[in-house]
């Protein structure tokens, strides 16, 4: 079953953002040097813990672009498949599946209530 597996936090200062989450839930924040060529203000991955301080669900954090807001990204076997099921099912495709390098495959969706989410599948081949 689709499970969250990431989520994106827009900011319009992303220092003042990473301070805030780092120090109300003591996430690490580090910059992923693989996001430059998608985003020109870069891409800070977030690693929160759960109640047991294992690894739990990967974050993002970026520069805002327009309206954006926080955007959860749900784990499906197939982008393809499920971004016809969004459609069929009354949704839209806002952005056709696109690639992650060496990470997987995404597309950005817009459900009945004009709320947007992203169905991702992971693929390590992903160019």
């Amino acid at each position: 079953m689709p499970t969250i597996v990431h989520f994106e936090i827009p900011s319009d200062d992303v220092e003042r953002t990473k301070k805030f989450y780092s120090d109300l839930f003591g996430w690490t924040i580090e910059k992923w040097p693989g996001a430059e060529d998608r985003h020109t203000d870069g891409y800070w991955l977030v690693t929160t813990t759960d109640a047991k301080g294992n690894k739990a669900i990967t974050g993002g954090i970026m520069k805002r672009q327009g309206l954006q807001g926080i955007t959860n990204h749900f784990n499906v076997k197939s982008v393809q498949g499920y971004s016809a099921k969004v459609e069929k099912l009354g949704g839209k495709v806002i952005t056709p599946k696109t690639p992650v390098p060496s990470v997987g495959y995404f597309a950005i969706c817009q459900d009945t209530e004009n709320n947007v989410f992203s169905i991702f599948e992971s693929d390590s081949a992903a160019k």
